[in-house]
Order: structure tokens, then C-alpha cells, then sequence
């Protein structure tokens, strides 16, 4: 990797004058004692952040909000914003299947994953999409998508009328750390059978850190402490890595955002895109249907009339607890986010007008640091700053209800996050292997297989065979005796 440009002194100078006029000039402190290596990089990092308005959102931030004189209005979103795939007719799902294959086959699809997370807690370095959940095919994350997009092209070539087969662009949003890693999983795995072109890996962006007094924090003599600046910095991340300028050469049209930790995700679902495309918003999100009152999820509902997401901590227990009067036995507020959005390419167009009224969240951190009198690292034991995010739904309030739509799909087929280290017993490898298999039984159970008695496992699917129970037809009143994988 070649060396970053030695700045002339003039650069410098006008750089620090820019810091210390926004009363961050510390974090030139040490800048005369570094090598000349060490000057070049540091000065890259801080020409690539605008003090002011690094204070100016760490200041909104930090200054807590005046409390709203009378609570929120809250109220589910009405019938003609949602839709349900448990309740829709199979006409209707048909419908909206047939529609969104034919945008694939057109060539109008993409899809955008958010995959910069590690697998810190699953007891991995690697990036959360190289984890192997234990399947009997021992496929990555990333593999079993990779996979789900492979097959979908391959059913919308069946309605393609143009020569050439259809593309769905992959583009695979990364943080610092897990860049280079995923980058070689992917080379070393050779896109998992797509073609590289079509695969677009880039980064999200970093915000500093800083300390609860408002001042940039320096991780050592020579580098500012940094943090990614959360899921919501997908919307600025699309703009900077020239995204979206890619979409628009390719002629993208819709585009399908999901997290890599669901190994269930349904991948640029035909359904859901027809489902959006049909009613013209430039915002869908997919949900699933609230366990019980007490299960701690953020809901999608309206709050004071415009579309939004409300943590589960904001809303009262008896309104919680509330059932909806045209279905007794459900919940009023049941809509449950999965963080698996829809949108249209002209709305992210329109991402320089609104990015930088996004609201950005604080969560205090223990922060390593470099002490500014002698220069050396260190590790607190108490919070002593904040890492300022954005969440990917702050967007929603921004959009007029009439172009926001929401799909209720079935849990057990779309959503299975992978949070936990193994034997946790709850959204943990086992778990997320188990929901697969249990999908594929139910998946060759439909298409007329007979499992043998005492045969209770699941099947993997390959998702090269199946991208949701189709071209199954040839198990028909099979029997079907131990098999745990069909390829």
C-alpha cells in the first residue's frame, strides 16, 4: 500500500488554524514529534472530518432534548400503508412475486447489505458474514446469499427478453476493520459463484470520538479515535463510494437493504419488491408479528402522524398490552422491525437534500485515549466519552405517509438474527441452523415429500436448488429417509 502524500507546511497550518479556530486544536499536540509517515497519515484522518461540524452534532447530541410538554401520538399504520403475508391471498402474493421478477429480469434490482459487524460476540474476528452457523454444508452467511441471489437470477432469466442473463448487484457495506477481511473471503471464495463485477464492496464512514467534554479524542500521538457512524451512515456511505453513481450507470431502479446476521433474509424478494414497486413508495420495511407485549423490539407505527420506529422501552405496558378491536388475540401494536428496508432509487437520489438532518445518537463508551500531557495510551475504567450513530429508520418521520409502505411477513421464514456466542439457546448459531432446516422439512412437506417415521430433523436446502420452496416438484410423494442436506 503506498505511502499517504507528505502535506506541504501551508496544508498543515491552514488545517490546524481550522481546528483550533473550532477549539479542537489538541489534537495537533503531538503532530510535531511524529515521523514524517506519522504527520501524513494523521493529517490525512483530519482533513477528512469538518470540525465545526463535528461540534455542531456532538453538541446536538449532548444536549438533551426539552421534554415534550404532552407524550407522542401513537397509532398503528393504517391499512392502506401495510400489508400481510399472513393474511394476503395467494392471488395477491402471486401478484406482487410475478411483478418483482420481472424487475429482476429487467435488470432494475439491487441490493445493498450492511455487513460491518465482527463476529466479537459469536466468539470470531472475522467479519459476522464469514461465520459458519453449522449447517451440514458448513456455508457462510455470505454464501447462503450469494446463493439466494444466484437462483433468483436464474428464475428471472426464464422471463427475460433481452439476451444475457439478468445481474443483480451486490453491494457489501463494510466498516474499517472488516473491509480487507471480507474483500479476501470473497476473492478467496470466488464470489461464491457470482460474477465479481457484480459484487461492489465499500465502506462505511467513521465518525471521531469524543470525550464528555466535547473535545476530539486522540487514540494515540498520531491517530484520532474513531468509530463506524452506525447503520443510518449507509445513506452518506452510498454517496461518498460513488454507490450510487454505480446504480445509475447499471439502471437500477429498486433497492433492497437487509443485515447480514439473518441467515432467513429473503434476498431482493420478489414479493416485497412488487409489493413496493405496485404501490409507488419510496420506502418499504418488511416486519414480523410481535411475540407478546413484553418482547423487547422496536416497532414501526406512526408517531404523531408521520411513519417511525419507537423502542419498546418508550412505549407504556397497557398500551403494549392493547389488542387490535378487528382481531381479537392480537396486538394493536404488533410490527415488529427487522431492519429490512425497500427503496427507490429517485428517493436515494435525493440523499444530499435531507442526510445531514439525520439526528445522530450517543452511547457512552470506555474510549482508549492519549493523555495530551505525556503522550501514552489509556484504557479507562469508566465511560469517559461517546461514539456518535445514526440508525438506518431515522429516516422514516422524513417521508409522507403515502409513500411508505410496510409488509408483515412470517417469522419463521424471514428471520433468524444471529447475535449470540453458541448455547446461548436463543438467536445463536444453533438457532439460526436449526430455523434453515426446519424451513427446508417444511419446504419439501408442501411439495408432497413423506418423511420416514422417526425422522424429526430438518433439511438444508441449498439455496441453489430453492429460493423459497420452489422446483421441489420432484419430491413429490418421495419418502424421505435420513438427509440433512439436498444440493
Amino acid at each position: 500500500m503506498a505511502a499517504d502524500p507528505v502535506p506541504t507546511p501551508e496544508q498543515v497550518s491552514e488545517l490546524k488554524d481550522k481546528y483550533t479556530n473550532a477549539g479542537q486544536g489538541q489534537v495537533f499536540t503531538f503532530y510535531d514529534s511524529l515521523s514524517s509517515d506519522e504527520q501524513a497519515q494523521l493529517y490525512k484522518q483530519l482533513a477528512g472530518f469538518d470540525p465545526l461540524y463535528i461540534n455542531k452534532i456532538a453538541a446536538k447530541a449532548l444536549t438533551p432534548q426539552s421534554s415534550e410538554s404532552e407524550k407522542p401520538t401513537l397509532e398503528p399504520l393504517p391499512d392502506s400503508a401495510r400489508a400481510s403475508i399472513l393474511d394476503s391471498d395467494k392471488q395477491t402474493q402471486d401478484e406482487w412475486w410475478n411483478r418483482g421478477l420481472q424487475l429482476i429480469a429487467d435488470n432494475k434490482v439491487a441490493v445493498v447489505l450492511m455487513a460491518g459487524g465482527q463476529g466479537t460476540r459469536l466468539g470470531s474476528s472475522a467479519p459476522k458474514g464469514c461465520f459458519d452457523i453449522g449447517l451440514p454444508s458448513h456455508k457462510s452467511l455470505f454464501q447462503i446469499q450469494a446463493e439466494r441471489i444466484a437462483r433468483l437470477q436464474v428464475l428471472a432469466s426464464e422471463r427475460r427478453e433481452q439476451t444475457g442473463s439478468p445481474v443483480v448487484p451486490w453491494y457489501v457495506m463494510t466498516s474499517g476493520p472488516t473491509r480487507k477481511a471480507t474483500e479476501d473471503f470473497f476473492k478467496t471464495n470466488n464470489y461464491f459463484g457470482l460474477n465479481p463485477d457484480q459484487v461492489i464492496i465499500f465502506e462505511q464512514g467513521v465518525l471521531p470520538c469524543i470525550s464528555n467534554d466535547g473535545k476530539i479524542l486522540l487514540e494515540s500521538k498520531s491517530r484520532v479515535a474513531v468509530a463506524p457512524d452506525g447503520n443510518g451512515g449507509i445513506y452518506n456511505a452510498l454517496v461518498d463510494a460513488k454507490v450510487l453513481d454505480d446504480m445509475a450507470r447499471r439502471g437500477i431502479e429498486h433497492v433492497h437493504a437487509y443485515c447480514v446476521d439473518n441467515c432467513l433474509v429473503k434476498v431482493a424478494d420478489p414479493v416485497f419488491i412488487g409489493y413496493c414497486a405496485s404501490q409507488d413508495v419510496d420506502i418499504g420495511t418488511k416486519v414480523v408479528r410481535k411475540r407478546n407485549a413484553t418482547e423487547p423490539v422496536g416497532l414501526i407505527l406512526l408517531k404523531n402522524g408521520k411513519p417511525d420506529v419507537v423502542e419498546y422501552s418508550e412505549i407504556d405496558a397497557a398500551v403494549a398490552a392493547e389488542e387490535d378491536p378487528a382481531q381479537p388475540g392480537v396486538l394493536r401494536f404488533r410490527a415488529a422491525n427487522i431492519v429490512n428496508h425497500y427503496y427507490s432509487f429517485r428517493f436515494l437520489k435525493s440523499i444530499p437534500e435531507w442526510a445531514g438532518n439525520l439526528p445522530h445518537h450517543i452511547a457512552r463508551k470506555k474510549i482508549p485515549y492519549a493523555d495530551l500531557e505525556s503522550g501514552e495510551t489509556v484504557k479507562p475504567e469508566k465511560p469517559n466519552g461517546i461514539k456518535l450513530e445514526q440508525f438506518v429508520f431515522d429516516v422514516f418521520p422524513l417521508i409522507e405517509l403515502s409513500k411508505f409502505a410496510c409488509m408483515e411477513v412470517k417469522r419463521e421464514d424471514e428471520f433468524s438474527p444471529l447475535k449470540n456466542a453458541r448455547g446461548t439457546g436463543e438467536d445463536d448459531p444453533d438457532t439460526s441452523k436449526h430455523d434453515i432446516m426446519a424451513q427446508g422439512r417444511r419446504w419439501l412437506e408442501a411439495a408432497g415429500a413423506k418423511f420416514a417415521e422417526g425422522v424429526e430433523d430438518g433439511v438444508e436446502v441449498s439455496p441453489l436448488v430453492s429460493y423459497c420452496g420452489e422446483g421441489l416438484q420432484s419430491y413429490a410423494d418421495k419418502k424421505v429417509e435420513a438427509v440433512d442436506r439436498i444440493e
